[in-house]
């Protein structure tokens, strides 16, 4: 695990809690730290709260939608979390974006997004196939 970055396992999602202002050397060992769990515990979505982040810069907003695109290639979904007012009005005066990556204001709002990721592919298709014979 990455010191001081936590990755926390909540049902089939991660949650990532970054509390510490972000170098480039930390960010690699996030991003790697990542991607193992995301291996290891099959995880289907990946949360990363950014509240305790007073600033995203273009680095930071890099880092993310390369986190997004690594969990997406490993088949997990990833939505940031707790991004300040003050934060996403600079990001948008700034030009930053974060790509593909999806947001939600808290953490629980993100596990609502995350939740059909929850069921398997056979729960969606079975439940479809008893609503059409219904």
């Amino acid at each position: 695990m990455t010191d001081g970055v936590p990755i926390l396992k909540i049902g089939s999602t991660l949650l990532v809690s970054i509390q510490i202002d972000l170098q480039d050397d930390t960010a690699l060992r996030l991003q790697e730290d990542l991607a193992e769990r995301i291996t290891d515990t099959g995880a289907r979505g990946v949360i990363i709260d950014i509240s305790g982040l007073e600033i995203v810069d273009s680095f930071i907003g890099r880092m993310l939608a390369s986190i997004a695109g690594i969990s997406h290639v490993l088949d997990a979904t990833t939505v940031v979390v707790g991004m300040r007012p003050a934060v996403a009005i600079t990001m948008v005066e700034l030009g930053l974006s974060l790509g593909d990556v999806r947001t939600a204001l808290d953490v629980e709002r993100a596990l609502a997004l995350l939740a059909p990721v929850e069921q398997f592919p056979e729960d969606v298709l079975l439940g479809a196939v008893e609503r059409e014979e219904g």
